[in-house]
């Protein structure tokens, strides 16, 4: 479970995935967002969690793929995962881009925009049998669906 050095090129689409849209949102934020009401434990957290996901998912080549084996379905599933997470972006771009629309759901899964990459990723350390991604993405979890879950109810007040 501690992983293999090397390069992840799935690791590297996964990156590809999660920081594409997010630098475009840097231009599309919705109106009233306020990242100064943010908990700064949490944060921490998410920062933390972000910094050790992103050189993990590089430098281990346990991501990559391998021969097919029912193992293979947290890959799968987890790819998946990160598929909806591109059409919860997607949406949230052709839409109105209020605070409501960045906090909304995607079948059913709530906060979607800070839940499926944080599942993603825990999967994809399921995947891979690396102990450090799966210690990663909780320790981001924390953080950025936290920070998401205190904007959330501010916006229900």
């Amino acid at each position: 479970m501690m992983g293999h050095f090397g390069f992840s090129y799935v690791g590297a689409i996964y990156l590809a995935m999660l920081t594409i849209p997010n630098l475009i949102w840097t231009k599309h934020q919705p109106a009233g967002y306020n990242p100064k009401i943010e908990n700064k434990l949490l944060l921490c957290f998410e920062r933390v969690g972000e910094v050790l996901c992103f050189y993990i998912v590089l430098i281990f080549q346990d991501f990559n793929f391998k021969p097919w084996t029912p193992w293979s379905l947290w890959l799968l599933i987890s790819f998946l995962l990160m598929v909806l997470y591109e059409f919860w972006w997607i949406r949230y771009f052709r839409s109105a881009k209020t605070l409501t629309d960045f906090y909304s759901s995607i079948l059913g899964i709530p906060l979607a925009g800070a839940t499926l990459p944080v599942a993603a990723f825990l999967l994809l350390g399921l995947y891979g049998k690396v102990i450090w991604l799966i210690l990663a993405a909780v320790i981001l979890g924390v953080g950025h669906i936290g920070i998401h879950v205190q904007h959330n109810e501010e916006l229900s007040r």
